[in-house]
């Protein structure tokens, strides 16, 4: 008999390209013989993957500037998916963790309610530092799941050496890729045109919501000693400032006099917009000081861009330097600004870490072997 999952997400759309994930571990798991029911928000389209049962229960979630309203239509989206996932026969419910807080734990106190089981991916890990081990709703939410599952090496270390008990072990399923999900744009001077960015420069793109943790100071203070030697070379920023804050990054590109040389799209990306950006690039740089995991990364290479980051463990673990990526030693400006120089000086090793990159991802990180990666994880709480 077929294993019947309720994957609840939540977030949805609303997290950029977060639905495209579920979607993928939707279609990996119904090719891995699963049955799979997908409960998110109106944001969220219907993606229309054979076999996949869809329901927006969750509304308008989110979209209202009161919490209190977001929180009562969070209450009555995860009542109405989660009962109606057990009616139709679902006995594990998936969720997605960022954080953890009331609501998170309402979902999996309701799915203990009814007697299923609770899988939890655990996307960021920052509930299990030091600020959190002591939350009481923050370990209740672990210690009621049934299987806990992350994306690397690195990210299971940090949870298991958390003072939360676990009922489970942790399993590793990796971040997989966009590809089914996007159109990748190959005209380069059709996507600058669109954007209205340079033809005849190197571009640097900076994508996604732009926090401190990010990096985007260090590279603007390394590509000062960029432009000595690549003087046609343009960094394109493109993304929401957290917290609508860009100050500390102005005043950088200031002092460093960057203006002539940064293209700033400081905003929301539509989706619709995503595959120029990547198109327009070069080179994708992710100078990350902390990192679990990188949906831009996994979003890069998909677009078929090739990309340098910073050598934090969980990177290390997708990328092989000079093979499928570049490396950089992490909060280095130095090193990152070299890395910059060698990379645009050698314009065929680029080419070929770009392929070798869109092989490594559509290989190593497709959904179907993540799938069957999930199950095999599934199949230990029976």
């Amino acid at each position: 008999m077929k294993r019947k999952v309720a994957i609840i997400d939540t977030l949805g759309a609303h997290g950029g390209a977060f639905h495209l994930y579920t979607f993928g571990q939707s279609m990996g798991l119904i090719n891995s013989d699963v049955k799979v029911s997908l409960y998110t928000n109106n944001e969220t389209h219907n993606p229309a993957i054979d076999g996949l049962n869809f329901f927006n229960f969750y509304k308008d979630v989110f979209s209202s500037k009161s919490k209190i309203i977001n929180g009562i239509q969070w209450i009555f989206g995860s009542i109405k998916s989660i009962f109606h996932a057990r009616l139709l026969g679902g006995s594990i419910f998936h969720f997605h963790i960022f954080y953890t807080n009331i609501l998170v734990l309402f979902n999996v106190l309701l799915v203990k309610l009814i007697f299923g089981k609770v899988v939890l991916t655990i996307h960021d890990v920052t509930s299990f530092s030091e600020e959190y081990k002591s939350d009481f709703t923050s370990s209740l939410i672990y210690k009621l799941a049934d299987l806990v599952l992350t994306h690397n090496k690195f990210s299971k270390s940090e949870i298991e050496s958390s003072k939360l008990s676990l009922r489970s072990p942790v399993f590793i399923v990796p971040h997989g890729n966009y590809t089914p999900f996007i159109s990748t744009q190959k005209d380069k001077i059709k996507s600058r045109s669109y954007l209205g960015l340079p033809k005849d420069k190197k571009i640097l793109l900076f994508f996604g919501m732009i926090k401190e943790v990010k990096g985007l100071d260090l590279l603007l203070e390394s590509f000062k000693k960029v432009l000595i030697k690549n003087p046609d070379t343009v960094l394109l920023i493109a993304g929401q400032p957290f917290r609508n804050d860009f100050s500390i990054y102005n005043r950088i590109i200031k002092k460093e006099n960057l203006t002539s040389h940064c293209v700033l799209h400081t905003k929301f990306i539509p989706h619709n917009d995503v595959e120029h950006y990547y198109c327009a690039s070069d080179l994708v740089v992710l100078p990350y000081k902390k990192i679990y995991q990188s949906g831009v990364l996994m979003m890069a290479l998909s677009y078929e861009r090739a990309v340098l980051v910073s050598d934090l463990p969980p990177l290390k673990e997708i990328i092989t330097d000079n093979e499928d990526g570049f490396l950089f030693k992490s909060e280095d400006t130095d090193s990152l600004s070299e890395r910059l120089n060698e990379i645009l000086s050698d314009n065929r090793l680029l080419d070929t870490v770009r392929i070798k990159g869109s092989k490594l991802i559509n290989t190593k990180y497709n959904w179907d072997s993540i799938g069957a990666l999930t199950k095999k994880a599934y199949n230990t709480i029976y």
